[in-house]
């Protein structure tokens, strides 16, 4: 197996300075992409579609649970799919994995589920076995998968709420996904972004300084959000 080669403190550091600022390029890269996605034109969704949760039947807007945000992650978990019944698609299952806490993401206006065409008892199965119980999870009833991309395999859509009216704003899919997960990249294909006040934003968007609303995830909604 090749090695690089062994050198000198002061080579190597020297070696890491060309290399972090080409890190750094690639950060403002993707700063200057999120400020972009952000402008994205809207679609409404003009079609009623209908979920299976925990609770019974509910529909697209029943997801957002009262937030304005949503993003939809389609985990291909059903009939047919890998090790059907015990499991589903592995790598929905890494993604799965590799979620930060949801609480973060609550805090920005931001609610995250998962869906899938499985039954909402191999879902409740499933879940309690990879330890994914605060991650919400409905079944699909009719054609929200085929009509958002993601018919088969996996894929996340981003939705705004405004009034009554649900909007899409982003789709990805394919290797797109193994840069997502923590709470940074996932608000990062919001409409509304991080909410903070160094990112580019269109003149309006709620902003403040970075920091200030960060809390460990069972502190939100103290009186220091109060204040």
């Amino acid at each position: 197996m090749w090695t690089p080669p062994v050198v000198s403190v002061e080579e190597w550091d020297a070696a890491r300075e060309v290399l972090l600022r080409k890190e750094k390029e690639h950060t403002r890269a993707k700063d200057a992409l999120a400020a972009e996605r952000r402008r994205l034109p809207w679609v409404r969704v003009g079609k009623e579609y209908a979920f299976e949760g925990p609770r019974g039947r509910v529909g697209l807007p029943d997801l957002f649970e009262g937030r304005r945000q949503l993003i939809v992650y389609r985990h291909f978990f059903e009939p047919g799919v890998a090790d059907w019944p015990a499991g589903g698609c592995s790598g929905c299952a890494l993604f799965t994995d590799n979620l930060g806490h949801l609480a973060h993401l609550n805090a920005r206006d931001v609610t995250f589920v998962l869906v899938s065409a499985a039954p909402q008892a191999d879902i409740a199965r499933y879940r309690a076995w990879m330890g994914w119980a605060g991650v919400p999870w409905y079944t699909t009833l009719d054609d929200f998968s085929a009509d958002f991309g993601v018919e088969e395999y996996f894929g996340l859509n981003v939705f705004i709420r405004e009034g009554d009216a649900v909007h899409r704003t982003y789709f990805t899919n394919g290797r797109a996904a193994e840069q997502i997960g923590t709470v940074w990249s996932l608000l990062d294909l919001t409409p509304l972004g991080r909410q903070e006040e160094w990112e580019d934003s269109p003149a309006g968007y709620p902003q403040e300084p970075p920091y200030r609303w960060w809390r460990r995830h069972d502190e939100y909604g103290t009186a220091e959000d109060a204040g």
